[in-house]
């Protein structure tokens, strides 16, 4: 996916958010958004989601399927966790046993049958990066997804993308605090000044070598089939790719 002399602002005297933005993100990678607040993450955020459209250039090769989760999960609808997640499986034509697999992944199980306005904020936003997933999306984008949550969910988390990264998923992550510091291969983004530039030392994909654990090449690999009914096929690919497994279905 690339972006070519991209620039963005929300009124047509107003100043540029973002102005002559030109990069390229590689696909299979987790690419880290940092900034100060008010230089614009969000809004890159949601340009490469395909929320907003840029005023001027253009953003190129976005993938079909995109989830997002914004920062503020909009909990004042008139739906019970399960039926919002129902609707959303639904229109993104995922099975609703995702539903269940991400809930409990993301320890909100025992919160499915209450409404979305009963939730604490914490809670809402794991309901938010739910539906961000559940579509086995092609582009995950993140804003903010470690805000609010218990300590569990938190460490849990830079895992889970791991393994959707493995799977073939391309995730764009804005991180205040940090939490994927220690996670290896990690592409890195500074937003400031309306400018968007690769952090130092970030990812090449012309030279970098990956590493599995920080300390060296990635360890020897093995292929192996795991046949499945049917119908519980999509269920079990989605928990290895949770469980850092890089799985995908066969070509037909």
């Amino acid at each position: 996916m690339r972006l070519n002399s991209v620039g963005y602002r929300y009124q047509r005297r107003a100043g540029w958010v973002l102005r002559d933005v030109t990069l390229t993100l590689a696909p299979d990678r987790i690419t880290e958004v940092t900034g100060p607040n008010g230089a614009g993450k969000s809004t890159l955020l949601r340009l490469l989601a395909g929320i907003l459209r840029p005023r001027l250039g253009e953003l190129t090769d976005r993938p079909a399927r995109v989830g997002y989760a914004p920062e503020r999960f909009p909990a004042d609808q008139p739906f019970t966790v399960r039926g919002y997640l129902s609707h959303m499986a639904r229109m993104r034509g995922a099975p609703d046993a995702r539903i269940d697999l991400w809930a409990e992944r993301l320890r909100f199980g025992e919160l499915l049958d209450l409404p979305l306005r009963e939730l604490s904020k914490g809670s809402a936003h794991k309901v938010g990066l739910a539906q961000a997933i559940l579509g086995d999306p092609e582009l995950l984008v993140l804003d903010e997804p470690f805000a609010g949550l218990d300590a569990g969910t938190r460490a849990d988390l830079p895992a889970l993308l791991t393994g959707l990264r493995s799977g073939g998923t391309m995730i764009v992550v804005s991180d205040h605090q940090r939490d994927l510091r220690t996670l290896p291969d990690v592409d890195r983004l500074q937003v400031a000044g309306g400018t968007v530039t690769r952090a130092p030392g970030a990812h090449d994909e012309r030279s970098a070598t990956r590493t599995g654990n920080g300390e060296g090449p990635v360890a020897e690999q093995a292929i192996i089939e795991v046949v499945v009914p049917a119908h519980q096929a999509a269920t079990v690919l989605a928990k290895l790719r949770a469980d850092g497994y890089a799985a995908r279905e066969p070509r037909t």
